[in-house]
């Protein structure tokens, strides 16, 4: 009489809205439940459990991928601007190569270097730190940490291609200087 949670479970390909309108009804008949009276149980289909889920997994991962882009965005942004500095406080400097004959693809291609080296040391010590806490976390909710090379391996290229996309423009910026300009620069 305290029956709380009663299971079926149906063979692959079965119709489920079927099984449970046949399901509704037997319990209605058993509970002896009047036409116009309201259901006093409930009927799950696992599968819109699952469903549901899924739907909430994807939102999740957007959600996700969303904080993460803008995370890059704000750490390009800062390599920008280390670059912009870097490139102001050497302009003497740039002012002296370009002068003494280095070609603006030279000094265009150091400081892209220099971009990409920041924020690809800024990548790997994210991915130490990651796999740090990952690991800790792991242990702590004593669940399997899987440490997948490829995914890591990923995260260090877009770090070092952000490095690229946002380290253009200051590169660009000294290899354009004029070499008279930037040996009067103080």
């Amino acid at each position: 009489q305290r029956v709380t949670t009663i299971l079926v479970s149906m063979q692959e390909g079965s119709d489920s809205q079927r099984m449970r309108t046949s399901i509704t009804q037997l319990l209605r008949e058993r509970r002896h439940l009047a036409d116009g009276d309201d259901d006093n149980f409930n009927v799950l289909d696992t599968r819109q459990i699952a469903d549901t889920m899924s739907g909430t997994t994807q939102v999740m991962t957007t959600l996700l991928g969303a904080v993460a882009a803008v995370s890059l965005v704000v750490g390009g942004i800062g390599i920008m601007n280390i670059m912009l500095v870097s490139v102001t406080e050497r302009t003497r400097e740039i002012g002296v190569r370009l002068a003494i004959g280095a070609l603006e693809r030279e000094v265009l291609l150091q400081f892209l270097i220099e971009a990409v080296a920041l924020a690809a040391i800024g990548g790997l010590i994210g991915i130490v730190l990651a796999a740090g806490a990952s690991a800790l976390l792991a242990q702590v909710m004593q669940v399997p940490f899987v440490f997948d090379a490829s995914i890591n391996l990923l995260s260090f290229v877009f770090s070092a291609a952000i490095g690229v996309v946002f380290g253009y423009f200051p590169a660009r910026r000294a290899a354009r200087l004029d070499p008279i300009e930037a040996l009067r620069h103080e």
